[in-house]
């Protein structure tokens, strides 16, 4: 047993390698070539998405300096995307080919816009700038006063509220330290 020779594997005296270093060797080919075509695919999907930032640069420039609403650029990531805002980016599909411009909400992601042609998504996305620029055009020239009386008073009724909450909490607080300060007071002041 342990001065017994090796049996020669006969495939490995006519010049093959063994049936198991050949199948770990091919397996490692396949892995490679796997992972150099997901490669390939991320580099596709980033210089689609570089297509379609270069072909909205033009509207990102007519934005005027003073908003501060759009944050265009890719992220390099696992999913690379293409952000035009906060919450608004597009992505490339599971084939890699359709463009997809979403919007995440508080109900979820919603698709604003799917399209194989980067200028059908660079329109839409021209028509989501558009929008962003009006709603905030609105909300500045309404201003504070545009609170009907309803909802300034629950305004008020919320911070009231807030307000003694965290006063409460306080209290609560309070009380309970001077009392843990007695407790241990007391504990220490009993005879051994």
């Amino acid at each position: 047993m342990w001065n017994r020779k090796r049996q020669s594997d006969p495939l490995s005296e006519e010049g093959h390698p063994p049936r198991l270093k050949e199948a770990v060797r091919e397996a490692r080919i396949e892995s490679a070539e796997r992972s150099g075509v997901v490669v390939d695919l991320h580099d596709a999907e980033l210089a689609r998405l570089e297509l379609l930032s270069e072909a909205l640069d033009p509207l990102f420039a007519d934005i005027p300096e003073n908003v501060e609403l759009f944050d265009h650029g890719i992220s390099h990531g696992d999913i690379p995307r293409l952000w035009i805002d906060v919450v608004a980016h597009v992505a490339m599909g599971r084939d890699k080919r359709i463009y997809r411009f979403v919007q995440d909400t508080r109900f979820g992601r919603q698709v604003l816009a799917e399209s194989f042609e980067p200028d059908e998504i660079a329109a839409a996305v021209t028509r989501y700038v558009a929008r962003r620029l009006v709603e905030r055009e609105r909300a500045l020239a309404e201003g504070p006063s545009a609170l009907t009386p309803q909802a300034q008073r629950d305004a008020r009724s919320l911070r009231r509220h807030r307000r003694w909450r965290a006063i409460r909490a306080f209290l609560f607080g309070l009380v309970i330290g001077v009392a843990a300060l007695f407790a241990a007071a007391w504990w220490m002041a009993l005879p051994p």
